[in-house]
């Protein structure tokens, strides 16, 4: 890293882990701007991995370890901070052997370290396209030139990026998206649709568990 850049944090001691720490893949997940590495979604799609075979490893960025120390809400971090946090966890890990990504911003933090960290997969849960009602301020530009083979779960009607817009983006050919019917930014569906968060999640989780096997 060049002169300026912030130091690598040491989150070793911070990192959640599920499955069999000699799974082919570890899949390590970052979590999206609002909530925690043990909030019910990122702790359904650490357990359900760990059932597919994956090991995966969950942390938090410095903000949220602030929040959960003190106690009191603070901003997530500027992209630097976020990104450093990224690549101490791929650091401790090591990338032969890794997939990351996470949710939402966790995600999106992710896919912008994955190419020059040298890891074998990216896999984002929600990825915040936009802004929410800002669909003209993409976030897309990098991603047009990823080169990490990456698995983008998506819901039809997300806000951030939904079925009707993010075709339209100029994404590189080694981005697949997986859509999920009438899902959320959370990938939940609304319950007309006939078809349930448990059940978007598990096929979001089977598809991660394919992808990994692939790689």
């Amino acid at each position: 890293m060049g002169d300026g850049a912030p130091p690598l944090p040491d989150l070793s001691p911070d990192l959640l882990l599920d499955g069999d720490a000699a799974a082919p893949v570890t899949v390590a997940l970052a979590h999206g701007a609002g909530a925690p590495m043990d909030s019910p979604f990122m702790a359904a799609f650490a357990q359900g991995l760990a059932e597919r075979g994956l090991r995966v490893a969950r942390f938090e960025f410095p903000y949220m370890a602030g929040r959960r120390a003190a106690g009191s809400k603070r901003p997530p971090d500027r992209a630097p901070v976020l990104e450093a946090a990224w690549r101490a966890v791929i650091d401790h890990l090591g990338p032969g052997r890794l997939v990351i990504g996470g949710k939402s911003m966790g995600g999106r933090i992710a896919s912008m370290v994955a190419d020059d960290a040298g890891v074998r997969g990216l896999v984002c849960l929600g990825y915040p396209f936009h802004p929410p009602g800002r669909p003209e301020k993409t976030r897309v530009a990098h991603l047009e030139t990823l080169r990490t083979p990456t698995l983008i779960l998506q819901g039809t009607r997300d806000p951030l990026g939904n079925a009707d817009e993010v075709p339209g983006y100029p994404l590189s050919p080694a981005i697949r998206v997986h859509w999920l019917a009438d899902g959320d930014h959370g990938l939940k569906p609304r319950k007309a649709s006939g078809r349930t968060e448990a059940g978007n999640w598990a096929e979001a989780m089977d598809a991660i568990a394919e992808f990994a096997r692939r790689l």
